[in-house]
């Protein structure tokens, strides 16, 4: 045990063979961990308020997962592949600095990812102590936050080894929760309307499932590539490449989707995506006690990763801080990004608008990040190259291809976007496709094509692939 829970002192630098000693089956658990969380719920939930049949909400669910955790776990491959984390790894497509705008892009989307972690159990507790005539007013809710997130930061700052003891031993526990209130949600009466459908005119309807399949189907997987090589970095190298990838990508698939129907069953009903109301119109007495178990360990899970991946964010924009002092910052400023959906006073169109922002520039990431890696260069990448200076290092300082395939991507995209906000409703999509969302689809190929266009010159030649 002690040596699972020992201090984690690696930084950015490539993890040596002698110290990746994780396993594909570590991976899994690492990653089902942080997607058995209260968030899957609401969003399930969120289809059903936006007025799709319960069966649509379940065919986006299943049928949209299979593409977007398929694309996370391709991203894992990359880690294992080289023992480098996600932000350093993607200098070889933007060029040394170049590569500080994703990472400060990662670095503030985790910060809004912590706040919306913590907002699920701070509202399904208040919801279930408010059973025992706890009200829910803004002391009781601080106070439960304040443990949460020190739980969380605590954690997070220790590093990855204390990450993976945390979900090998309470992966399983949760598993168990699942299956006790799934059984308890889909065998009482009137819990579950399997009847429910859309009210939606079929165009519409169809618009709102492309909607929802960019924000909640594929757009959930894509949501995690940014830091998906930080942890399969430590997988032993005897481990194959497609033990990862399938690991990966069950870890993420199998909780993510039996966890948003679930949410989309109670929805069905309570036609809420409140978390709180969820839990109390359903569970109750033991059951709640339960379902505060799971909801407790869902964000804790979740934001350990977070809190982590962005301190190795920072460090790969060229900061020279301690990890564990970037990690306890990131954790403080969680804390307040908190406060805004804690209070916010219409937490599932804040969610929505939230979702449909990432993804308008996590695709032709994803898009930029996949064509350099598994086209242009063969899945092989220089690794010291890839921490020389900017003025060495192999890669460039600044690769303009990526950067404007990334952008192009990204204006591609939000022309076929049509988001809930003005702002968000692209041209093409509204006048052309009937408000059908294909953004995430566009904006990885536009940004992936266009740098393999862009990127003529040979790849970098290596003499090994892993360090």
């Amino acid at each position: 045990m002690a040596t699972e829970l020992r201090l984690d002192d690696h930084a950015i630098e490539p993890i040596p063979a002698a110290d990746r000693d994780s396993t594909g089956a570590q991976q899994m658990w690492i990653w089902a961990g942080a997607n058995i969380a209260p968030i899957n719920w609401a969003l399930g939930a969120l289809g059903i308020i936006l007025k799709l049949g319960i069966w649509d909400v379940i065919a986006v669910i299943v049928l949209g997962n299979l593409v977007g955790c398929a694309l996370f776990a391709a991203f894992t491959v990359m880690g294992h592949k080289t023992g480098v984390n996600q932000m350093v790894l993607s200098r070889a497509a933007f060029g040394r600095r170049g590569a500080y705008l994703p990472a400060a892009l990662v670095f503030l989307m985790t910060l809004g990812w912590i706040g919306v972690n913590t907002y699920f159990p701070v509202k399904i507790s208040m919801g279930i102590l408010g059973q025992f005539g706890v009200p829910d007013t803004a002391a009781p809710n601080l106070i439960v936050m304040t443990i949460i997130m020190a739980l969380q930061i605590g954690i997070g700052t220790y590093g990855f080894y204390a990450i993976r003891t945390f979900e090998k031993y309470t992966v399983p526990a949760t598993v168990v929760i699942m299956v006790l209130i799934s059984v308890a949600a889909w065998t009482q009466p009137g819990v579950v309307n399997w009847n429910l459908v859309s009210p939606l005119a079929p165009g519409e309807r169809y618009a709102m499932m492309t909607l929802l399949t960019a924000a909640i189907g594929v757009g959930w997987g894509i949501s995690w590539v940014t830091w998906a090589s930080d942890y399969s970095r430590f997988v032993r190298t005897t481990e194959s490449s497609a033990a990862v990838f399938w690991y990966s990508f069950a870890g993420m698939y199998l909780p993510v989707v039996w966890l948003g129907v679930l949410g989309a069953t109670i929805a069905s009903v309570t036609n809420d995506a409140d978390p709180a109301k969820m839990v109390s119109a359903v569970f109750g007495g033991p059951m709640a006690v339960l379902v505060l178990a799971l909801v407790l360990h869902g964000p804790i899970a979740t934001n350990i990763l977070n809190v982590y991946s962005a301190s190795l964010a920072l460090l790969s924009m060229g900061l020279r801080v301690p990890r564990i002092a970037l990690a306890l910052i990131v954790g403080a400023a969680g804390y307040l990004v908190t406060f805004y959906f804690v209070f916010a006073p219409n937490f599932a169109q804040a969610f929505d608008h939230w979702m449909i922002g990432l993804i308008m520039w996590l695709s032709p990431f994803a898009g930029v990040v996949l064509a350099d890696f598994y086209i242009r260069r063969k899945g092989v990448v220089n690794v010291a190259e890839l921490y020389k200076s900017p003025e060495t290092s192999a890669y460039g300082d600044v690769n303009w291809a990526g950067l404007i395939a990334f952008f192009a991507g990204l204006f591609a995209g939000w022309l076929f976007q049509n988001g809930l906000l003005p702002a968000f409703k692209g041209p093409i999509a509204v006048h052309f496709l009937g408000g059908a969302d294909l953004s995430w689809l566009v904006g990885t190929l536009v940004a992936g094509g266009l740098y393999l266009v862009l990127s003529r010159k040979p790849a970098v030649v290596v003499a090994t692939a892993t360090s």
